[in-house]
């Protein structure tokens, strides 16, 4: 089982430290971060948004490292670049959108087909690659991945807020990434074939503009041997990033146990993971009755205890999911703030913390 190799992207908002609104200032803060070893900081969708992504690990400890220097290598350049480093999924104070002045010929083509969906989003999550031998594996492990997503999201909440409000949503990234025509949960796959085609006829009718358009929460990569699972809210500290890793990991690694579920519970599912984070109550993915959120994320972790035990890391996300039954996911975190301003100034805080 220790064969399976992950790699991590975390995606961040840039903010200025006074207004605690959202800056265009990625190119800036990417010119001057200087990524050691495997790391490699890219521009995102906006220029109030950087990714720094790992290289590919092959154990708990080294991706952990990895995730922390990351965050330290952005923290460090976004000061000296005049703005501050955030962990949430969506700004709590303004838009990170449109780009002021954008010349990216690609970013217009999107604008363009897809109209108001570009602008103001600033969504900001954290996209886990798991090595896979084909593209066969990948699609395999997609399907295996569905039941559970809606469980993953809910761990991750940590964008209850928009324009300075709460939106009664523990995730609203998810929320609004959900406009998007190809978006959430992918399709049960019936390999490469039925993937390739279905692909195919989303660029023929311009839903997609291209493949890397395709932003379901698992897919195959276009570019590495991994199969990429992007459901997850970027979490707020480094531990929350590398324990997420690791069950994403796990469930690739461990058969599936349950039945293949139907699309449209599974999307409700989803909703009420958006809605409620790991905090309130789940949907079960089969039968949609509901369930304490902590149920199901202990269910998974049952699911993939062999997983997580052939690699030693067993009591360690034992350890956090406890950790968030006492403190709560991102999004209850985010709400025991006073009011907008401080909450920005603790994400920050929080996005320092660990590195």
């Amino acid at each position: 089982m220790n064969h399976y190799t992950v790699g991590v992207e975390q995606e961040f908002l840039l903010v200025d430290p006074d207004s605690r609104r959202p800056v265009a200032l990625a190119p800036r803060v990417r010119e001057i971060s200087s990524a050691p070893g495997d790391l490699d900081v890219q521009g995102e969708l906006t220029p109030f948004q950087i990714e720094v992504a790992t290289g590919v690990t092959s154990s708990f400890e080294e991706l952990d490292e990895q995730v922390r220097q990351g965050r330290r290598v952005l923290v460090d350049a976004a000061e000296e670049a005049g703005c501050r480093l955030v962990a949430a999924g969506m700004p709590p104070i303004g838009e990170a959108g449109p780009p002021p002045g954008s010349d990216d010929p690609r970013y217009h083509r999107i604008e363009y087909s897809h109209r108001r969906l570009v602008s103001g989003t600033g969504a900001c999550g954290l996209h886990v690659h798991v090595g896979v031998s084909s593209k066969s594996e990948a699609l395999a492990a997609s399907n295996k991945l569905r039941a559970w997503l809606p469980t993953l999201l809910a761990l991750s909440a940590n964008s209850p807020y928009s324009q300075g409000e709460d939106t009664g949503y523990a995730s609203w990234r998810s929320m609004v990434w959900s406009r998007w025509p190809v978006s959430g949960p992918p399709p049960f796959w019936n390999g490469p074939g039925d993937y390739d085609r279905t692909v195919d006829a989303l660029i023929s009718s311009e839903a997609l503009m291209d493949r890397a358009m395709v932003y379901w929460d698992v897919r195959p990569s276009a570019d590495h041997p991994t199969v990429e699972v992007r459901v997850a809210d970027i979490p707020q500290l480094a531990t929350e990033v590398a324990v997420l890793a690791e069950l994403v990991r796990a469930l690739v690694v461990t058969e599936p146990s349950e039945q293949r579920v139907d699309d449209s519970v599974l999307r409700a599912a989803y909703w009420r993971a958006s809605r409620d984070g790991v905090d309130g109550l789940a949907a079960d993915p089969h039968t949609g009755k509901l369930s304490p959120a902590f149920d199901r994320a202990t269910s998974l972790v049952e699911h993939v205890a062999v997983a997580l035990r052939d690699r030693g890391t067993l009591s360690t996300v034992e350890q956090q999911l406890d950790w968030l039954r006492h403190n709560g996911c991102g999004a209850a975190r985010q709400r025991r703030c006073p009011d907008p301003e401080s909450l920005v100034d603790m994400l920050i805080a929080r996005t320092r913390e660990e590195t």
